[in-house]
């Protein structure tokens, strides 16, 4: 994002006034917490969310808060998969075979950025943002949002033997050369069953990372929902944005609608009541769905869903942090009483409904890893769209319109993520410039 003149945008140049009243589409955790921030600077918001709070990627998913472990998705481990392996329902990385050229064109981008020196430079992008992430989600505890984050003590990445776990130190190592504070060690089976008794013997190695932390993603967005509300913002559950219009196309909107402040703002939103509302910029958050949103705005980076699964389940032991099982790409957290099993990643479009293999595939990795697990007796089975790049990098910032911007795009990284992107996008939007960490995010690279 380039500097924007005072005669181009809200809250840019010297001495120029801030927005009053933004819209934020999108109520997941990267909407409401850009909401927030924006109230921190004091704007006046309105969230509107098509379904509900969190119905998207921020409910089901792991609750991980792991800033030593956002890395991009685009690997060169992915290509290894190979072709036949992406088309097996059961396989970690799922593309059901179909005539998309939209999935295709998103497939070719992402292969291509699947080498090792173009994920180090977007690994190299990450850092500076990953290095912030649990400092801005204290800034929301400090301000009223009572959901507690936990330390993941243990976090453990667990692996039949020694040599499978050679590909994630190596990322790790990776991730720390990029800049990132990473603190791992390194445990035989034994240890690390001593450590969790809810691992069995098939577990003969693992990898104990410092320094994270997880949450009930689901109780989290909804408690910064309300404490949007309690701030005064505006929050309106079960209306979808059919297009934006900005500039003169605003105006001619408006004279279709319902026009509300007319002449004081130069946003329009066409919302699915059939009214066209009325403001000083928008903020486009609604992950999987942004694309064709903000496509008129510039923005040619395709969002493709990544789809993943989860369910919850009873334990004899409880873990008492997260475990992870990277040669499945399956994460088990304790939230509450119960232990929410999650995985997957299935290129697909976001309605499209539970594929049932997914869950059974889920089933069937973690059932000789972990005792005193019940994966026959499954609750709260579930499917959410992570909002994917073909380079693994979120989209932040303004757009070619100095009062549309995006913050999406970031993958399985969402939560980690969400609150440090709503704070420097609030940053953007109020002061019209680019924070340096934003630059790589650029929606318009």
């Amino acid at each position: 994002m380039t500097h924007v003149s005072a005669d181009e945008g809200p809250g840019a140049g010297r001495g120029s006034r801030p927005p009053g009243r933004v819209a934020v589409v999108g109520a997941g955790m990267v909407g409401l917490a850009s909401a927030w921030f924006l109230q921190e600077r004091g704007v006046e918001v309105t969230v509107i969310e098509r379904v509900r709070v969190a119905a998207g990627s921020s409910w089901g998913n792991a609750g991980w808060l792991t800033p030593s472990l956002a890395a991009p998705l685009p690997e060169p481990a992915v290509l290894r998969y190979g072709l036949r392996a992406v088309l097996m329902p059961t396989s970690p990385v799922y593309v059901p075979l179909r005539a998309d050229p939209r999935l295709l064109r998103f497939l070719a981008g992402f292969a291509r950025n699947s080498t090792a020196n173009r994920w180090r430079r977007a690994m190299g992008a990450l850092a500076p943002v990953n290095r912030r992430a649990l400092g801005a989600f204290d800034i929301l505890a400090a301000g009223g949002v009572d959901v507690p984050t936990r330390p993941a003590v243990p976090f453990l990445a667990c692996y039949r033997d020694p040599h499978e776990r050679e590909a994630l130190i190596l990322e790790l190592e990776e991730i720390r050369s990029a800049g990132q504070h990473v603190e791992f060690d390194l445990l035989d089976g034994r240890a690390a069953r001593t450590l969790e008794p809810a691992l069995t013997d098939g577990i003969g190695a693992a990898i104990r990372i410092h320094g994270q932390r997880f949450c009930d993603p689901g109780d989290f967005v909804t408690a910064l929902a309300d404490s949007v509300r309690a701030r005064g913002g505006e929050l309106r559950e079960g209306v979808g944005v059919l297009a934006i219009h900005a500039g003169r196309a605003a105006d001619r909107a408006a004279d279709r609608g319902n026009r509300r402040r007319a002449g004081a703002a130069e946003v329009g939103l066409e919302l699915s009541t059939g009214q066209i509302d009325r403001f000083d910029a928008v903020v486009v958050a609604c992950g999987a769905w942004l694309t064709d949103l903000v496509r008129p705005f510039g923005v040619r980076t395709l969002v493709q869903a990544g789809r993943g699964y989860s369910f919850s389940v009873t334990a004899r032991d409880l873990p008492r942090g997260p475990l992870y099982f990277p040669t499945h790409r399956v994460a088990c957290t304790p939230l509450g009483n119960r232990l929410r099993i999650a995985g997957m990643m299935e290129f697909r479009e976001p309605h499209a409904p539970l594929d049932r293999r997914r869950i059974t595939a889920i089933v069937n990795a973690v059932r000789p890893l972990l005792a005193g697990v019940d994966v026959d007796t499954r609750t709260q089975e579930w499917v959410g769209s992570r909002p994917c790049t073909p380079d693994g990098l979120p989209l932040i910032g303004r757009t070619a319109s100095p009062r549309v911007f995006v913050a999406g795009g970031h993958g399985m990284w969402g939560i980690t993520l969400g609150p440090i992107t709503g704070q420097l996008v609030a940053e953007a939007v109020t002061t019209g410039r680019c924070p340096d960490h934003l630059a790589p995010f650029d929606p318009l690279r």
